[in-house]
């Protein structure tokens, strides 16, 4: 495999999930950054440094696999070079800063045949595969309203922070960052949205981009989502609430596995992705709960499947037109935002 990139999202999300995962080898990674490539070398000693994905895609014969962990700008032209060198290829998210730029990508994926993944590694947060785990049992009954929120503070922005940069091609702000995990979760448990209202606000008087959103989405299915995704919000409400006509659950704080990795911890040590008793969500009705186990958190299984997919053919873990109908709702989102109105959404099935 190569990764194109190595600052937060290469170094955090993708190598250590690679390195931990059977079967797959981090022989390259891309970087101009000394400091970077220092730290990658440190991480796995046996990694290649190269400093353009142009040298990458001369040994492109020498990899079966390639990933972009690149600012959002070069998600598009990086992935269109993947294409071209006949590398299938891992997009972080968002996988394209528009519908049309993400359409293009699938265009020149379908002529190629080779296959273009999305990175919607939130797919595999504790939190998410434990409410899955509720709905196949039918714990909660019939789910009429699902609350998640992605909440945090900082008030002030990061100078030269890629998610701060204005501009259309940069897919900056809160909603493309933390706001496209949230519609592609809601996505892949209610399926398709057909109604999009939104708030979308930059509160901070020194930002250029959003900073503080709101989504409710009417799914084809019935059921209603609420999102929410900010980096004012002083106070944190619960990261997921789902109303079921039998039962609701209810879980506060994140996923373990980026402060794990913060801490020392690696993929595949013991307790990796567990999350302390003391942090389950609850099953409640009425006055009667029960906590809820939290399923472990597990970014390795997003490339467990990648690679059985890249080898045998099977079904990718998410596909590109998940990231296109996600970027759908982004794009709705806007457009509500600015007009102030539903907007409806057809075509959506996918």
């Amino acid at each position: 495999m190569g990764l194109i990139g190595y600052g937060l999202a290469g170094a955090t999300f993708h190598a250590p999930f690679i390195a931990a995962t059977p079967g797959l080898h981090l022989a390259t990674v891309v970087t101009s950054n000394a400091e970077r490539a220092q730290a990658a070398r440190a991480r796995h000693p046996a990694v290649e440094i190269l400093p353009t994905a142009q040298a990458l895609w001369e040994r492109a014969g020498d990899h079966e696999l390639v990933v972009v962990a690149a600012h959002n700008r070069a998600h598009v032209p990086l992935g269109l070079a993947a294409i071209a060198a006949g590398l299938p290829v891992v997009i972080d998210k968002p996988v394209a800063p528009s519908v049309e730029a993400a359409e293009r990508l699938a265009a020149a994926a379908r002529a190629a045949g080779v296959p273009v993944v999305p990175y919607h590694n939130r797919r595999w947060d504790g939190d998410f595969l434990t409410v899955r785990r509720l709905l196949d049992a039918g714990e909660l009954g019939e789910v009429l309203r699902y609350e998640s929120r992605f909440e945090r503070w900082r008030p002030t922005p990061r100078p030269g922070a890629r998610r701060e940069q204005p501009g259309p091609d940069e897919a900056g702000g809160v909603l493309f960052d933390l706001g496209t995990h949230l519609i592609d979760q809601a996505l892949a448990l209610f399926g398709p949205v057909v109604a999009v209202y939104a708030e979308i606000g930059t509160r901070q008087p020194h930002r250029e981009v959003d900073d503080d959103d709101f989504l409710a989405l009417t799914h084809a299915s019935g059921v209603r989502s609420h999102l929410w995704a900010s980096h004012v919000a002083a106070d944190r409400g619960p990261r997921l609430r789902v109303l079921g006509s039998s039962a609701a659950y209810v879980k506060h704080g994140l996923d373990v596995q980026a402060a794990q990795l913060q801490d020392g911890m690696r993929p595949g040590e013991p307790g990796f992705g567990a999350e302390p008793p003391d942090a389950w969500g609850t099953v409640r009705a009425g006055e009667q709960s029960r906590p809820v186990p939290t399923e472990p958190g597990n970014y390795a299984g997003f490339y467990a499947a990648v690679a059985a997919s890249v080898r045998d053919g099977t079904h990718p873990p998410v596909t590109l037109d998940d990231g296109i109908q996600a970027l759908r709702v982004v794009e709705a989102a806007f457009e509500s935002a600015r007009t102030g109105r539903v907007v409806r959404l057809t075509g959506s099935a996918g």
